[in-house]
Parts: structure tokens; C-alpha cells; sequence
């Protein structure tokens, strides 16, 4: 059986033309700015806007709430022995202090509201760091990838001559021809998770999800700011999502005070002019209609235990959220630690060793000193380093994005 195979070959060319197409195009891509985009995002994203209308509805509750029932305008006509006109004005006025109780009561959702619209925002912007860290990493893989077919296009040349000359075995062709037909199995999955996060980050910006977007810029394993015990006292602080809990708790305690304010009874003031056609001859009437809260043993009584489940529920809300936002903190500053770690070891330590290696397979596989197998594995191995290493740095970041979500600020 012959290792030239011109099918083989043939889809070998138009995978490695289609592949340095691809490369050129990248280039002449502009570059993607992560700051640029996560501006836009603030401004255009859907789920951020919807959240701050949340909140403008929610402020415009206040002064509704805080205002006097409109008046009625009475008017009315008597006959019986003589005919009599009425008519006059009448106010609601409720018990002194529900009103500013549900302005109060008002003004805690409205708090709460607008800590919940920072929280999408902020959860926008971290999922569009992600998404925007994973497609840097794509087109690292891309580079890398590349790259090595070259290589393993060489080492297929290579293994052709020796076993054309009797130093190299058949095999040895056909382990570069399959790594080759992998490497190109590899390179499309890594171009349909291109595509697919092209089409995230166009989701969040409100673009059409096909719009091109360019080459994402080069990024840095970014510092902290803040040592592990700050950045968890940030999160009782500063973290809106802890934060809106609390105004719910603030809320329910506002609630309360207004339930038990119901016993009180509300009044209704009215003033009346009258005309007696009769007789020709005004006069005026003026009358206080008091509410009795009559059946408060099966309403106001269960409407604060109803005020009270929910100022519970609250505090429990509080508590659940506080420990979720801790554990998820915990966890993003031990990835955080766990890649700062890899990422030095690989770059000062893995990745130069591996070079060598290669460096020195290459040189000694031309020669007969070791076998294709170690060759390849070479080139394996320190593919996988260089992966490694913008998957670390890229999961670095993302940590970093998650914990701004949590806290507000950077980490």
C-alpha cells in the first residue's frame, strides 16, 4: 500500500490555504477594544436599559403614594316638601403617618430596584468580559494550531524522505497524516466556538449576531487590588445584589409599621352649600366621616402577620445571598491564585522546556537518534503548554470579571 494518497493531499492544501486566508484576514481585522465594548454594552444593551426603566417606574411610585386621595366633588338635588341644591367638596384624609409610611415604604423599593439595575449592569459587563476572554483564547488556539500544522506538514516531508531512503518506517507517515487530519478536526471545532462567541458578544451589544467584530487585544494577567479580606468585606459593603436584599429588609420594616398603623381609622372631611328654592334663602354643612377598622380581627391583625412573614423572609433572603456571594468569592480568588501559580510555572518553566525538547526531537529525528513518536510528542506537548497558558491567563481574567460583578468595583 502506498502512504501518497492524492485525495489526502488534496483536502491537506485546501485546509492549509483556507487556514492562512483565514490568518490574513484576521490580521487585516481591527483589533477589539474591551473597554469600547463594554461601554457600548451600558448603553445599548437591552437587559440594562429594561432594568433602569424597572427603577424609573419605581421612583415614580413616591409622590404618588406620599399624596392626599383626590377630592370628590359632590352635587345634589332634594324635593320633598321644598326643593333644596346641594353641592360642596369632600377629602379623604387618612390617619397621620400612613401616608409618609407609604412613601417610606415606596422609597425602599425604589432603593431597591436601583441596586438591582447596578446588578445588571454589572452582570452584563462580566459576562461580556467572558465572553470576550474566551474568543481572545479561541484566537490564540487558532494561532497555535496553525502554526503546528506547518509543522506537521514538515514532519510528514520529512518522514516521506527517510522512508523513501529506508531510514523511516510507513508508519511514521501515517502518524503525521493522522495529527495532520486531528489538527484540522481541531481547527474547525475552534472556529465554531469563534463563531458562536461572536454571536454572544453581538447579543449583548444588541448587534446583529453575525457582524464581524476583529481580533480581540492582547491581554495581561491583571493584579489585585485588594487582598483576600478586603475583598470580602466588600461584599456585606458594596455588593448591589446584598445590598437590594437589604433594602427588602428595609422595605418589610416600613411594611410593618404601616400594617400596624391600619388600626388606626382614616377620616373623610366635606363641605356642602346649600340653595332652598323654596324659600329662597343658603346655607352650608360641614361633616367628618371617621373609617372604623371595625373587623380588625380578620383583616389589620392578619395584615401585620403578613408584614411580619415578610420582613422574615427578607432577613432569610439576606442571609442566603450573603453566603452564595462568599462562596462564589472564595472560589473566584482561589482560581485566581490557582492560575497566577500555572500561569509563572508554564511561562518561565514548561514552556521553554518544551521548546527544547522540540528543538532537539527535531534535530535528532533527522539524524535516526529518535523514533517519529517522540518527535510528535514533542510538538504535542508543547502545543498544549502554550494552550495551557492563555487558557490560564484567560481564566484569570474571568475570575477578575466575576468578582467585580460581585463587589461593584475592581477586585
Amino acid at each position: 500500500m502506498k502512504f501518497s494518497r492524492s485525495k489526502f493531499h488534496l483536502g491537506i492544501l485546501l485546509a492549509t490555504a483556507l487556514c492562512s486566508m483565514a490568518a490574513v484576514g484576521e490580521q487585516a481585522e481591527p483589533r477589539l477594544d474591551l473597554e469600547r465594548l463594554v461601554q457600548e454594552a451600558l448603553e445599548s444593551n437591552p437587559d440594562i436599559q429594561a432594568a433602569r426603566q424597572r427603577f424609573e417606574a419605581a421612583k415614580a411610585v413616591i409622590p404618588q403614594v406620599r399624596t392626599l386621595p383626590d377630592p370628590k366633588i359632590n352635587l345634589g338635588y332634594r324635593e320633598v316638601a321644598e326643593r333644596e341644591a346641594m353641592y360642596g367638596v369632600s377629602q379623604e384624609i387618612p390617619f397621620p403617618g400612613k401616608l409618609g409610611l407609604r412613601g417610606r415604604v415606596a422609597a425602599s423599593e425604589a432603593d431597591r430596584a436601583e441596586q438591582e439595575y447596578l446588578a445588571v449592569r454589572l452582570n452584563v459587563v462580566a459576562r461580556l468580559k467572558e465572553a470576550f476572554y474566551d474568543l481572545h483564547l479561541v484566537h490564540k488556539a487558532l494561532d497555535i494550531v496553525r502554526k503546528n500544522l506547518t509543522l506537521l506538514q514538515n514532519f510528514e516531508k520529512t518522514a516521506k524522505a527517510r522512508y523513501m531512503v529506508g531510514q523511516g518506517t510507513q508508519q511514521d507517515v501515517f502518524r503525521a497524516q493522522t495529527e495532520i487530519s486531528r489538527v484540522l478536526q481541531r481547527l474547525a471545532i475552534l472556529d465554531q466556538q469563534g463563531r458562536s462567541l461572536r454571536a454572544e458578544i453581538n447579543r449583548i451589544l444588541r448587534r446583529p449576531p453575525a457582524q464581524a467584530l476583529g481580533v480581540p487585544q492582547e491581554i495581561q494577567v491583571t493584579p489585585l487590588e485588594h487582598d483576600p479580606a478586603e475583598i470580602l468585606a466588600l461584599v456585606e459593603q458594596a455588593a448591589p445584589l446584598l445590598r437590594a436584599q437589604a433594602k427588602s429588609i428595609e422595605r418589610g420594616e416600613n411594611t410593618l409599621a404601616l400594617a400596624k398603623r391600619e388600626y388606626f381609622p382614616d377620616f373623610e372631611l366635606s363641605a356642602l352649600g346649600l340653595r332652598n328654592e323654596t324659600m329662597h334663602r343658603d346655607g352650608y354643612q360641614v361633616m367628618l366621616s371617621v373609617k372604623v377598622p371595625l373587623y380588625y380581627a380578620t383583616k389589620q391583625r392578619y395584615g401585620v402577620k403578613e408584614a411580619v412573614a415578610g420582613k422574615e423572609a427578607a432577613v432569610q433572603d439576606w442571609w442566603t445571598v450573603k453566603q452564595e456571594l462568599s462562596a462564589r468569592v472564595q472560589d473566584n480568588l482561589a482560581r485566581t491564585q490557582r492560575a497566577e501559580e500555572l500561569v509563572k510555572l508554564l511561562a518561565d518553566a514548561l514552556i521553554p522546556q518544551a521548546r527544547l525538547t522540540l528543538a532537539s526531537a527535531q534535530a535528532s529525528y533527522a539524524v535516526g537518534k529518535v523514533d517519529f513518536l517522540t518527535l510528535l510528542n514533542s510538538l504535542l506537548t508543547l502545543q498544549e503548554n502554550e494552550i495551557e497558558l492563555h487558557g490560564e491567563m484567560t481564566e484569570h481574567e474571568k475570575a477578575l470579571a466575576r468578582l467585580e460583578e460581585i463587589i461593584g468595583e475592581r477586585p
